[in-house]
């Protein structure tokens, strides 16, 4: 009965995905949408995986990360870097940003396990310190880096493109703050979408794994779990190596939406991290649908809020209010619990007399 109702709640939230990418494209084949809300299509599945993939360590890790937008970064530039590095091997644009995807996610995966190693041991905000120290360090390190492409390999440099003592028909693929340019734009919406339904796949099923559950049993009481012999490290590591690898897509995803992909503080900076991780508060913590409406509300708002230049931060401030009362007020809780029973009630009921 309990696999079934899970079945159920995680089959709504794929319709969801796939009945807004219906509508969005209805919408857009009969001309009802802006060239704002086109441009934000992408943004959107991004911020979406980006929500959803941190849930996997905040919500359901029970851990406080504050360097997403690292992982982020991480995967981003080896997306782009990869698919400029291949261009006369593989002519294919798709066929590369296809395996930008798997290597941006691998890259991110693996600075989450070397990140995690030492520091998944440790309890209280250790966490926190360092991967907000991460996501800062490996920004300033792409923004002081020079790497070239010519007959005789890769040449690195931490001065100059000049520095870099290349031939001269030899190709500078990362010069330093200006960062990558030339990706080509390969991100859809059609395929943002599939990233989406790919990232709830692997969330989803990990939760109601048995590894999920041993994820969730260390988040409520670690002495209990490891009372039972649940290896602490392993299901901490897996879940945040997981939740980097997931960053690390959306990362690609966004070099991918960008003709210039530079580290900047905006892009991959501490206020970005702190942005997914609102997203992922405002929606539930553990709720991953919540993070799904959170992440669509709070980065369409603004925008759709422009015209209403003088009033839009306080409309946008009003909303992360009410969101926060309805997900957190005790009282909003109960209310809705009362209103699901009766709902429930009235369904079986229903059902009865028919």
């Amino acid at each position: 009965m309990k696999k079934n109702k899970v079945l159920v709640q995680n089959s709504i939230t794929y319709a969801i995905v796939i009945a807004c990418w219906i509508l969005m494209q209805l919408l857009s084949a009969t001309g009802h949408v802006s060239s704002l809300m086109k441009g934000l299509m992408v943004p959107l599945c991004i911020y979406v995986i980006l929500a959803v993939s941190l849930n996997l360590t905040v919500g359901i890790l029970g851990e406080l990360s504050l360097g997403h937008a690292g992982f982020m970064c991480v995967g981003a530039f080896a997306g782009a870097f990869f698919t400029k590095c291949m261009e006369g091997v593989i002519p294919s644009v798709g066929l590369r940003f296809f395996f930008a995807l798997l290597i941006g996610a691998a890259v991110a995966g693996l600075f989450g396990i070397l990140i995690g190693i030492p520091v998944l041991r440790l309890k209280g905000d250790y966490l926190a310190i360092v991967t907000l120290a991460f996501g800062e360090i490996i920004k300033n390190l792409i923004n002081v880096m020079y790497v070239g492409l010519d007959s005789n390999g890769f040449h690195f440099s931490i001065k100059d493109t000049t520095s870099l003592g290349m031939e001269d028909a030899g190709v500078v693929i990362i010069k330093g703050a200006q960062g990558i340019t030339g990706t080509p734009k390969a991100a859809t919406f059609t395929i943002g979408i599939i990233l989406v339904l790919i990232t709830l796949f692997i969330v989803l099923n990990l939760i109601n794994s048995r590894a999920g559950r041993a994820i969730m049993s260390i988040r409520d009481n670690r002495i209990a779990a490891e009372s039972i012999g649940i290896n602490i490290t392993k299901y901490k590591l897996m879940a945040f190596s997981i939740s980097a690898a997931l960053a690390g897509v959306a990362g690609v995803l966004y070099a991918h939406n960008l003709s210039s992909l530079a580290a900047t503080p905006k892009n991959f900076g501490y206020n970005m991290s702190i942005m997914i991780l609102v997203f992922v508060v405002l929606g539930g913590l553990g709720n991953i649908r919540g993070s799904i409406i959170a992440a669509v509300i709070l980065t369409a708002l603004p925008e759709m809020l422009r015209g209403l230049n003088n009033y839009r931060m306080l409309i946008y401030a009003i909303v992360l209010i009410v969101m926060m009362i309805f997900n957190s007020s005790p009282k909003a809780i109960e209310m809705r619990s009362v209103f699901m029973e009766r709902f429930k009630k009235h369904k079986t009921t229903a059902k009865e007399a028919a």
